[in-house]
């Protein structure tokens, strides 16, 4: 790698094409997402008039930084060329392409074939070298390498004395090509004309396990209301799980004006408890903390309980304000006037919302309103939070994200969004591609096997795999899809299964592992829900806790699982079964095998993808099931496999070579 100033001028009409550049997301008008060391694997078109031999380098460096690094770029074929880059710490980055004719190596090669072809008069092409090796002299003097720049005069001096075959053996040398690429001759470099954007994050973005519950239900008691500093028992529930990341919805004052009741009721009782997206009340607003779960302090303490347990909390960024949010008082006028005086509130019709008032981003204050936004990310930033699930993203405006992204990450490089934001696919792409960390996915209602293929193809092997990380969640407070409507719990196994294996990024709400299942028909959602009430819930029983356990300590185990966009789907003759692979950049093989039908036994044949596992032909190899604690030795592509959903839904298999 060397140095490459950024303040050098092209002075000449462009050397070479240079085109093809990727990945590039949007030509690169949004930027690439990688996390901290992983690899971004660039190739481009570059090529030139005539017969003269290219240098292509790959220039990269940190967002505002004047100087680039410089990595030597290969040629692969038909004009193609390639390098690779790592980043070893979060923030913005940046990288080029920069292309030049090189002129010393298309020298030596036009003398070779001279030489080679037996012509006897070399002298001209013996001083076109000399003024070479003068020019790199001068440009290694200016370069600061002044003994360099004095044995390129002398050998200049030296090569008119010297035989032909002297001449080929001195400037065909390794040391003398090494010198002379160095400080090779780039009057006539050109520059790609455009800077590609990449967000690298840390390795939590890519592979995440997210666990949510509501504190406030932490006794599993409907009528005890828990505080804050009650909620560690569950903490170390998600731990003995494997998740990583928990989530709270919203922990701030709750509105009392038009609160709900229970299932959404527009009338409540006085014990009704009301829904945490109607934020803000006598005691505040979202810098403030539900009197009735404690306080800021009380918060700081219980993130800090989950650091310690190796967790980390997600805060809900929920843009919502209750009518008796302290702006509706102060700022009126960030809020949609309705023309008989009274404030707009949020409907989706025919549902309505009488409990929050959305704020207007594009009032004649919405400078001031967009840095108050930010400033309450920066305030609980500051109390250590480091990761925000965004309530309904897709509702403001994409040129507010953007902004607030750049704002936060500017002085923030490790904070992490996830966008809630079931929405038009258009809408979701765009949302990741300004920033968004991860997303909610339509994984939630796709079901049968082509559903599945046909969306995780999408994910992962279209552009969307640069941009988009898509965390899959079987169910939310919101959605508790038809699926898994008085479902079994096998059913429950079958989808938590796809859902940790198939993308490194998933998610459950809390009840899942319980096997809840009580629909409030017609609606995809809970009955009696926890968004507007406290529930009754044994925290200490058995339901499928042991299984979500296995598949979250599997991947944590295996780094096949912890890489986004490595999947292979696996031909197999059932439909009502489905297969992929995934295999890891440091060689961890793994096979998974879903019995997608929760009430039959399923079988069929497998074609391995040999190639893909880098498995030879015809060779036996070993399948580890580290789900269900069995080995067996395979033999060539075709192999047979047979799951119940009475006893086990899937296969999890580590792949090994024989030796």
């Amino acid at each position: 790698m060397n140095e490459f100033n950024s303040n050098r001028k092209q002075t000449f009409a462009p050397s070479v094409v240079i085109s093809g550049v990727s990945p590039a997301v949007d030509g690169g008008r949004y930027p690439v997402k990688r996390v901290v060391n992983e690899s971004v694997d660039v190739e481009v078109d570059v090529f030139k008039d005539g017969h003269d031999l290219i240098d292509v380098a790959l220039l990269w460096r940190k967002a505002g930084d004047e100087t680039w690094t410089e990595v030597t770029m290969h040629s692969l074929e038909n004009d193609r060329w390639a390098a690779s880059v790592r980043f070893d710490e979060p923030g913005r980055y940046e990288y080029s392409v920069a292309g030049w004719p090189e002129l010393f190596e298309t020298w030596k090669g036009e003398f070779i074939k001279k030489h080679d072809a037996g012509q006897e008069d070399l002298s001209v092409e013996i001083a076109e070298a000399a003024l070479l090796v003068r020019g790199a002299a001068r440009r290694a003097r200016r370069g600061g390498d002044d003994e360099v720049a004095k044995e390129l005069v002398r050998m200049a001096e030296l090569l008119p004395t010297l035989s032909v075959a002297d001449v080929r053996e001195l400037l065909c040398s390794e040391s003398v090509g090494s010198v002379m690429n160095t400080w090779a001759d780039r009057k006539l470099i050109t520059l790609c004309e455009t800077v590609y954007p990449v967000i690298v994050e840390s390795e939590r973005a890519r592979f995440s396990a997210w666990y949510e519950f509501f504190p406030r239900s932490a006794f599993g008691d409907a009528s005890r209301h828990a505080t804050l500093r009650d909620g560690v028992p569950l903490l170390d529930h998600a731990k003995r799980m494997g998740f990583n990341v928990v989530y709270f919805p919203p922990i701030h004052p709750i509105g009392e004006a038009h609160r709900k009741g229970k299932n959404n009721a527009t009338n409540c009782e006085p014990s009704d408890v009301g829904s945490p997206w109607a934020i803000g009340g006598a005691t505040g607003g979202h810098y403030a903390v539900e009197p009735a779960l404690g306080t800021v302090a009380d918060f700081v303490w219980l993130c800090d309980q989950a650091r310690e347990r190796g967790l980390e909390v997600a805060m809900d960024f929920a843009i919502n304000c209750s009518p008796d949010h302290p702006y509706v008082k102060d700022h009126p006028d960030w809020f949609f006037q309705r023309p008989d005086g009274s404030i707009k509130y949020a409907e989706n019709p025919p549902k309505k919302y009488q409990d929050i008032y959305p704020l207007n981003f594009h009032c004649e204050d919405w400078r001031n309103l967009w840095q108050e936004m930010k400033n309450i990310l920066m305030f609980w930033i500051d109390k250590g939070v480091r990761i925000f699930r965004v309530d309904n993203p897709h509702t403001k405006p994409v040129a507010f994200w953007e902004w607030m992204i750049g704002e936060v990450r500017s002085e923030h490089p490790d904070i992490q969004f996830l966008a809630e934001a079931f929405t038009s696919p258009k809408m979701m792409q765009t949302l990741g591609k300004i920033g968004y960390s991860q997303s909610y996915s339509y994984f939630t209602w796709r079901t049968n096997k082509k559903e599945l293929t046909d969306y995780v193809t999408e994910l992962t092997k279209t552009d969307m795999a640069e941009y988009y990380r898509a965390n899959f969640w079987p169910n939310t407070p919101d959605i508790l899809p038809f699926e898994l409507w008085n479902a079994s719990a096998s059913k429950f196994k079958i989808r938590a299964a796809l859902a940790a294996l198939m993308s490194s990024c998933w998610g459950m709400y809390s009840g899942y592992e319980f096997c809840e299942n009580d629909p409030f028909p017609p609606k995809e959602e809970y009955n009696n829900s926890e968004k507007y009430q406290l529930v009754d819930r044994d925290w200490n029983a058995p339901g499928i806790v042991e299984f979500i356990a296995k598949l979250n300590g599997i991947r944590n185990a295996h780094p096949a699982f912890h890489e986004y966009a490595n999947l292979e789907f696996v031909d197999c003759e059932n439909s009502e079964m489905i297969a992929f692979a995934k295999r890891s950049s440091s060689g961890n093989r793994v096979l998974v095998v879903v019995n997608l039908d929760d009430t039959h036994s399923q079988q069929t044949n497998l074609s391995v993808p040999m190639e893909f596992l880098g498995l030879k032909d015809n060779a036996p190899y070993d399948v580890e099931d580290v789900l269900n604690g069995e080995t067996y030795t395979w033999q060539g592509r075709v192999n047979f496999v047979a799951l119940s959903p009475h006893d086990r839904v899937a296969h999890v298999f580590v792949v090994r070579q024989r030796v």
